[in-house]
C-alpha cells in the first residue's frame, strides 16, 4: 500500500523525507552510490533490482537532487551523489548499525575506518584513533568479521570485487564497458 501524499501534520520532516527515500530499493541505491557504483547496469547487477524499478528510482533521486545524472565521458551515463545525497550518510550509517546490531549474528559485514590513520569509526562516525568526526570522503569501507560474499560467483563481477575490497566511500568504481 502506498503512503498518502498528504499528512495530518504536513510539516513533518520525517514524512517528507520518506517521500524521497522511503520507497523499497531507494536507500540501497543510495548505499551503493556511497560505495562508488555509478552506472545503471552496475546498480542493476549489484542489487538484482528490476530495470524498470531502477529507472524510476534513479529518475526520482535525480529529480529530488539526491543524485546527478551526467555523461560519463565514454558515451555512458553516470549517477553521482550530490551534496544533498552525501548528507544522507548519517541516516544510512545509522540504519546499517541498527541492522548489524539486530540482524548480523556473525558480526559486521563491513567496517568503517578513518582512511588517514586506519582508526575504526564508532556508531557516530568518530575515529577511535584520533577522535575526529570523519567526513565521508575520508571513510574507508572494508570487509568485516561477518563478511561473506552473497553470491559465490560475485568475485567474477568487477563491481562486486571492487565493493568487497577496502576502498574509500564515494571513490568511483570503474569497469570496462561492453562493446556496442
Amino acid at each position: 500500500m502506498t503512503l498518502p501524499k498528504t499528512y495530518a501534520d504536513g510539516n513533518c520532516p520525517l514524512a517528507r523525507t520518506l517521500e524521497v527515500v522511503g520507497e523499497r530499493w531507494t536507500l540501497l541505491i543510495v548505499r551503493d552510490a556511497f560505495y562508488g557504483v555509478r552506472r545503471f547496469g552496475d546498480f542493476a547487477t549489484q542489487l538484482g533490482i528490476p530495470r524498470a524499478v531502477l529507472t524510476d528510482r534513479l529518475k526520482s533521486l535525480v529529480r529530488e537532487g539526491v543524485l546527478t545524472r551526467e555523461d560519463g565521458g565514454s558515451g555512458g551515463v553516470e549517477y553521482r551523489l550530490t551534496d544533498k545525497g552525501v548528507a544522507l550518510w548519517p541516516a544510512v550509517h545509522a540504519l546499517m548499525n541498527w541492522g548489524e546490531a539486530f540482524y548480523s549474528p556473525s558480526g559486521a559485514k563491513r567496517v568503517l575506518r578513518h582512511d588517514l590513520d586506519g582508526g575504526l569509526l564508532d556508531h557516530e562516525g568518530r575515529c577511535l584513533a584520533c577522535g575526529s568526526a570523519v567526513p565521508v570522503p575520508e571513510i574507508r569501507v572494508e570487509p568485516g568479521p561477518g563478511f561473506q560474499p552473497s553470491d559465490p560467483d560475485s568475485e567474477d563481477d568487477p563491481v562486486s570485487s571492487a565493493i568487497n575490497t577496502p576502498r574509500r566511500l564515494l571513490e568511483p568504481i570503474t569497469t570496462p564497458r561492453a562493446p556496442g
